[in-house]
C-alpha cells in the first residue's frame, strides 16, 4: 500500500504532503481546491503519460513522490532490484518529475530508470478508477478484462498459452501466405538467379584478376616497342657488334677503370674511384644479360595472346555492367546470391513445414479457446450472481445482473468469445448491456460492485476511486460509502468524492483547502478528526461549515458509518 504521497507544483499545487496509510482515506475539498490533482499524481507515479500542461504557472517542473510498503521479496522487489533501485525496510519509493517543456523522469528505489517501469510496477500495486474508467466498463474490452480477473489464476494460465499459441499461429500463417502468393514471383526469381551465377560460376573470376589483364594487355599492346627499346639499350650497353667504331657502355667504363689503375700506384685516394668503375662495369654488364633474356622472353606471338587477354577482359567487363561496377560487387553478387538461391530454392520445403504447423496450431488454439470458453462461462454465472447481490445493497434492490459469454467463429488474442454485462433494473425488465442501459450513477455502482466481488477473487494492494460516486446520492451514496469501506477490510481505498455520505465511511479524512492566494501548501492538506472533521461534513451536505443542521446530519452520518452494517 502508498503510506505518505508527496506533491510538489502539479496544477494549483505549490506543494502538499497526503498521509495514507491502510484503510479508507477519503480525499474532499472545495471545487478547484486541486483533489483531482492528487489522482494525477498518483497516475504519474505509475506511468501515466507525462503532461507539460499540469506542472504549476510559472515552475520549472513538477515532482511526485510516494512512499510504498511492499514485500522484501516476490515479484516487485526483483523488478526494482532489476533496475538497481532498492527497497529499505519494506519501503519502496518511487519517483516523477516533468518538466515545463514536457521532459519526464522516473525514480524507482533511488535510482533514475524507464518511465515503464513505473507501469509495470503500478499494474501490481493500484487499480485506479476514474470518471473514464466507469466510462470504459461499456467497453466490451473492459467487460472481458474484468470476468477473467474474477475467473482467477486458473483462467490467467491457460489465457496466457493461448497467447502464446495464437501468436505463432498467426505469425506462421502470415508468413504461409505471402510465401503462398509469391511463389511464382520467387520462382521466376530463382530461375533468373540461377542463371546469372552460372554465368559468374562459368567465367570463374578471381579478385584483383581486372587489375592484373589491364597490365598484361597494356604490355601485349606495346610489344613491338618493347623490343625495340630493349634491343637499342642492349647495344648501347654491351654491343657484340660496334655501330661506326662507337664503343659500348661497358667498353668505355672499362677502358676509364684501366686509366685510373695505371697511375694509382702514384696517389692512393684514386684507388676507390678505380674500385666504383670495377663495380660499374659489373653492373652493366649484368643489366646487359638480363636484357637479353628478356629479349628471349619475349613471346614471338604476342599478337595471339593480346587477344586470349583482350577476350577474357570482355567477359569480365560483361559480368561487372550486369552485376555491379567493379570486379568486388560481382564477387559480392556471387557470395550474396548463392545465399539468396539457397532460401528461394527452399521455398517449398518452408511452405511444407508451414503448412504442417498451421494445422498443428490451429488445433491448439481451437482447444486453448474451448477451455477459455469454459472457464468463462463457469465464471460468468458466479460473478453475476455475486454482483446482484451487491447492487441490492448499492441501493439497486430490484436490479440484477447477468454475464453473457458468446464463443465467436474467429479467434482473437484474447480467445474466442464476446462477453457482455447485461442489466435489469427491475423484474420484467428485458436485460440491456450495460453499455447503453445504464445511467451514470447505475453505472458507477455497477463498476463499484465487481470491485467489492473481484477483490475477493483477485486483490489488489490499493483502489483509486475518482468519483466513484458522479451522479449518485441520498441512500445509495451511502451505501457506496458502506461499500468502499468493505473494500477497505482487504485492499488500501483511496477515495476521492464530493459526498458526506461516502467521506463518513473514511478512516483517513483528508481535506485539501485552498489558499487565498489560490496556492495549495502543505498546511493546507489536513488530516481532519473531531470538530474539524464534523465541519467538513456539514460543508459537503449543506455548503456551510457551521450550519447547526448541517452539523447535527453530519455527526448523524458519522454514527452510521460507525455501525458499518454490512
Amino acid at each position: 500500500m502508498i503510506e505518505e504521497l508527496g506533491i510538489r507544483d502539479l496544477g494549483v499545487i505549490a506543494e502538499a504532503t497526503l498521509p495514507l496509510g491502510p484503510g479508507f482515506t477519503a480525499v474532499t475539498g472545495e471545487t478547484g481546491a486541486g483533489k483531482t490533482m492528487v489522482v494525477t499524481a498518483l497516475g504519474l507515479l505509475l506511468g501515466s503519460r507525462a503532461d507539460a500542461g499540469a506542472v504549476r504557472s510559472g515552475a520549472k517542473q513538477a515532482w511526485v513522490e510516494g512512499r510504498w510498503l511492499v514485500s522484501d521479496d516476490g515479484a516487485i522487489a526483483e523488478r526494482v532490484a532489476e533496475t538497481g533501485g532498492e527497497i529499505e525496510a519494506g519501503e519502496l519509493l518511487l519517483g516523477r518529475s516533468v518538466s515545463a517543456e514536457g521532459r519526464s523522469r522516473a525514480v524507482v528505489g533511488g535510482r533514475s530508470a524507464p518511465v515503464g517501469v513505473l507501469g509495470e510496477l503500478g499494474d501490481q500495486l493500484v487499480v485506479v478508477h476514474g470518471q473514464a474508467d466507469q466510462q470504459r466498463l461499456r467497453s466490451a474490452v473492459a467487460q472481458r478484462e474484468a470476468l477473467d480477473r474474477f475467473a482467477g489464476p486458473e483462467l490467467q494460465v491457460v489465457l496466457d498459452e493461448y497467447r502464446t499459441v495464437f501468436t505463432k499461429w498467426r505469425t506462421d500463417a502470415a508468413e504461409l501466405v505471402r510465401l503462398r502468393e509469391a511463389h511464382d514471383a520467387r520462382a521466376r526469381e530463382a530461375d533468373e538467379l540461377r542463371a546469372a551465377l552460372d554465368e559468374v560460376e562459368a567465367a570463374d573470376p578471381q579478385p584483383g584478376e581486372d587489375a592484373e589483364l589491364q597490365e598484361r594487355a597494356d604490355r601485349l599492346s606495346n610489344l613491338e616497342d618493347l623490343r625495340l627499346a630493349a634491343v637499342q639499350s642492349r647495344t648501347l650497353i654491351s654491343a657484340d657488334e660496334l655501330i661506326d667504331d662507337a664503343p659500348d657502355a661497358v667498353a668505355l667504363i672499362d677502358g676509364a677503370r684501366r686509366h685510373l689503375e695505371r697511375v694509382v700506384a702514384h696517389d692512393a685516394t684514386l684507388a676507390p674511384i678505380a674500385e666504383a668503375l670495377k663495380s660499374a662495369g659489373f653492373l652493366l654488364a649484368d643489366a646487359a644479360v638480363e636484357l637479353s633474356g628478356y629479349l628471349t622472353g619475349l613471346d614471338a606471338d604476342g599478337a595471339r595472346e593480346l587477344e586470349i587477354v583482350q577476350e577474357r577482359r570482355a567477359v569480365l567487363g560483361g559480368l561487372i555492367r550486369r552485376h555491379g561496377g567493379t570486379l568486388d560487387d560481382v564477387l559480392e553478387f556471387r557470395s550474396a546470391g548463392g545465399l539468396r538461391l539457397l532460401e528461394l530454392e527452399g521455398d517449398d520445403e518452408r511452405i511444407a513445414e508451414l503448412e504442417a504447423s498451421v494445422v498443428e496450431l490451429e488445433a491448439e488454439v481451437d482447444r486453448c479457446a474451448s477451455r477459455l470458453t469454459e472457464l468463462r462461462s463457469a465464471a460468468a454465472s458466479t460473478l453475476a450472481a455475486a454482483v446482484t447481490a451487491e447492487l441490492g445493497a448499492l441501493a439497486m434492490p430490484d436490479a440484477s445482473l447477468s454475464v453473457t459469454v458468446e464463443p465467436t467463429l474467429e479467434p482473437a488474442a484474447h480467445g474466442r468469445d464476446n462477453v457482455a454485462i447485461l442489466l435489469s433494473p427491475h423484474p420484467g425488465a428485458e436485460p440491456r448491456p450495460v453499455s447503453r442501459g445504464a445511467s451514470g450513477g447505475e453505472l458507477s455502482r455497477v463498476m463499484l460492485a465487481i470491485e467489492v466481488v473481484i477483490g475477493g477473487t483477485d486483490p489488489v494492494p490499493t483502489f483509486v476511486f475518482d468519483e466513484v460516486d458522479a451522479g449518485v446520492g441520498g441512500a445509495a451514496a451511502i451505501e457506496i460509502g458502506r461499500r468502499l469501506a468493505r473494500l477497505a477490510e482487504r485492499s488500501q481505498v483511496i477515495v476521492v468524492t464530493h459526498l458526506a455520505q461516502v467521506a463518513a465511511f473514511a478512516t483517513n479524512h483528508l481535506s485539501v483547502v485552498k489558499g487565498t492566494d489560490g496556492r495549495v501548501t502543505s498546511s493546507s492538506v489536513r488530516q481532519l478528526g473531531g470538530a474539524e472533521r464534523e465541519a467538513e461534513m456539514a460543508r459537503l451536505l449543506s455548503g456551510l461549515a457551521d450550519s447547526a443542521s448541517g452539523l447535527a446530519h453530519a455527526r448523524e452520518l458519522l454514527e452510521i458509518a460507525a455501525v458499518r452494517v454490512a
